[in-house]
């Protein structure tokens, strides 16, 4: 019974950790500028030059991002009902399990969710008001 649980919670880590690129990718370049750290940035990009493929890949981090929340989101949903040991220990460890792949799992939505905004909405919003 265990397994599956601890599967879904390393789907969901796989899923914020795909997802957290999208926040390296698109919301660290622009909140950066928006600070007035822009030289900062500069130094940063010239520190990881990585950063500047993932902004240029953007639609592949999303799209690597979204088919890890995917495939961790099916995953839990259809965990929820899966039945918990009789063992009280084991019950325990079951739900622990169960609360910290959605804790994940809702976390990576966020990050994915902000750094959609920031990589699609606020750029196709900015364009329109010109």
């Amino acid at each position: 019974m265990k397994a599956p649980l601890q599967r879904n919670a390393a789907l969901a880590f796989t899923a914020l950790l795909a997802s957290s690129g999208t926040l390296v990718c698109c919301v660290l370049p622009a909140l950066m500028v928006a600070l007035g750290a822009g030289a900062t940035l500069a130094g940063l990009l010239t520190a990881v030059p990585q950063l500047i493929w993932l902004s240029e890949h953007k639609f592949a981090v999303f799209a690597s991002a979204a088919a890890a929340l995917a495939v961790a989101g099916i995953s839990i949903w259809r965990a929820r009902r899966m039945p918990c040991p009789a063992d009280p220990l084991a019950a325990a460890a079951c739900m622990r399990l169960r609360r910290y792949s959605t804790v994940l799992y809702a976390l990576a939505l966020f990050a994915f969710g902000v750094g959609a905004t920031f990589a699609f909405i606020l750029p196709a919003l900015s364009s329109q008001s010109q």
